[in-house]
């Protein structure tokens, strides 16, 4: 279990995110800069059928409340694409809360 960076207490080792250099992931980096999973469903309206809605889903580290990369997503959209928006509806979770992150004291490897 230490080679996949969790200890047998459930809290993330040193090693846990940092990739084949030792570095942390930026990924990971954002989740303890308060970024969480954003994900938006977004609905639009076909250019040439505006009758009909064309689902499309948008994933992205953000944070909330303000979404400031969904709402440069959501500007890029309307700026550069064809198809009108309809509805956008969003899900926020952060991934890393401040109880969840703790020092690991000891660690046992078996094998």
């Amino acid at each position: 279990m230490a080679e996949q960076g969790i200890s047998l207490r459930g809290a993330a080792s040193p090693e846990a995110g940092q990739g084949e250099t030792g570095r942390v992931s930026a990924d990971f980096r954002r989740q303890l800069e308060g970024y969480g999973l954003t994900t938006a469903h977004i609905l639009y309206r076909m250019p040439d059928h505006p009758g009909i809605l064309q689902s499309f889903l948008w994933q992205h580290y953000d944070l909330c409340p303000h979404f400031p990369e969904l709402n440069r997503f959501l500007a890029f959209w309307k700026r550069e694409l064809e198809g009108p928006l309809h509805s956008v509806r969003v899900a926020h979770a952060r991934l890393i809360g401040p109880a969840e992150l703790r020092r690991v004291d000891g660690e046992f490897r078996l094998n």
